[in-house]
């Protein structure tokens, strides 16, 4: 019997503020400013691009530039989605 096997789709792991923040805090780890970018598109995919857009203040075309892999989101792009997601940035030691 064959194994079943189906897409894997991140957005669905990413229901709440605690997945969301969790997925984020793995994304900056990795240091990669387009993981990062493509990070927070998961998150705005998985929210509802649109009501993302209405809590950032963003339009949805500036989210999917801006949030996608190789994408380059300022750091006002960045402060807007992470606010909206009840997070905020912050710097930490690396070592």
């Amino acid at each position: 019997m064959p194994i079943e096997t189906r897409d894997f789709d991140v957005q669905n792991y990413l229901k709440t503020p605690e997945d969301q923040a969790a997925y984020i805090e793995a994304a900056l780890e990795q240091g990669d400013p387009s993981f990062i970018a493509a990070a927070l598109g998961d998150i705005a995919r998985a929210r509802g691009v649109t009501a993302f857009a209405a809590e950032t203040g963003l339009s949805r075309e500036a989210i999917y530039k801006a949030f996608k892999p190789g994408g380059n989101p300022t750091l006002d792009t960045l402060s807007k989605a992470t606010k909206a997601l009840g997070l905020r940035l912050a710097v930490v030691p690396a070592a």
